[in-house]
């Protein structure tokens, strides 16, 4: 464990800067001051996709990184840094830790989830990874074969969690107390007071994205919660769910 980066995230916020294609604020440009900002606000580390906005981040700000490559293969589920072409680019660019899909879900390579962790491991033994996860068994899981973070980001995410309530306290909580490894704690956290639910269910350090760094979703939610009238330009095309 590099313990520099452990002291700098340990108990602290980590804000996720992203931005799809389809998104207004789509730019590394953009993502990188609103990485300034979120470290002018107190984060601590820096959740985001993409080697161009990683590269643009790193040069902004010095917090430690969490990065990931969203990448679409036809006819796999799997999207956050599915294979080792994605962890190699990471790798490269320097990111202090990589997160990656450690669901049930087949890789695109082929590979289950224990051989593509265990190509990974033997290829870069130095580095940090971070699980992402939706369920209890894969934190588990990821945790027997040596990633040094687990994450609860994919609860909600993959089809056989679609009904679980955001934030997932009670995974956060038993992934926690067995696992061993740090838990970060990601998914649905919108409020302050949601985050300091995850701090009390054992979470290690958190992860909050839309409700900081989103503001197309941020007004969407207080509009639908206020049931105020639209105005200017609206969306009208039903949300697709991006795992995070």
């Amino acid at each position: 464990m590099d313990k520099a980066v452990y002291s700098l995230l340990a108990g602290g916020l980590i804000v996720s800067c992203q931005a799809l294609p389809e998104e207004p604020l789509f730019s590394s440009y953009i993502m990188s001051r609103m990485a300034y900002a979120a470290m002018e606000g107190g984060a601590a580390g820096i959740r985001a996709n993409s080697i161009s906005d990683i590269h643009e981040i790193k040069n902004t700000v010095d917090l430690p990184i969490i990065g990931i490559i969203k990448q679409k293969y036809k006819g796999f589920e799997t999207v956050i840094t599915p294979t080792i072409t994605e962890v190699t680019a990471l790798v490269s660019e320097g990111v202090d830790i990589i997160a990656l899909d450690c669901t049930r879900r087949l890789h695109p390579d082929g590979h289950k989830l224990e051989d593509f962790i265990m190509e990974i491991r033997s290829k870069f033994p130095d580095q940090l990874f971070m699980a992402d996860c939706s369920v209890y068994e894969e934190g588990m899981l990821a945790a027997r074969l040596g990633i040094d973070f687990i994450g609860t980001t994919l609860s909600g995410y993959t089809h056989y969690t679609r009904n679980a309530v955001l934030p997932n306290l009670e995974l956060i909580k038993r992934l926690s107390s067995d696992s061993g490894k740090p838990v970060i704690a990601e998914g649905g956290i919108k409020t302050p007071e949601q985050l300091k639910e995850a701090f009390k269910a054992g979470a290690w350090a958190a992860v909050v994205g839309s409700a900081i760094t989103r503001p197309r979703e941020i007004t969407r939610d207080f509009i639908t919660g206020a049931k105020c009238r639209t105005g200017g330009k609206t969306d009208k095309r039903e949300r697709q769910s991006d795992e995070r």
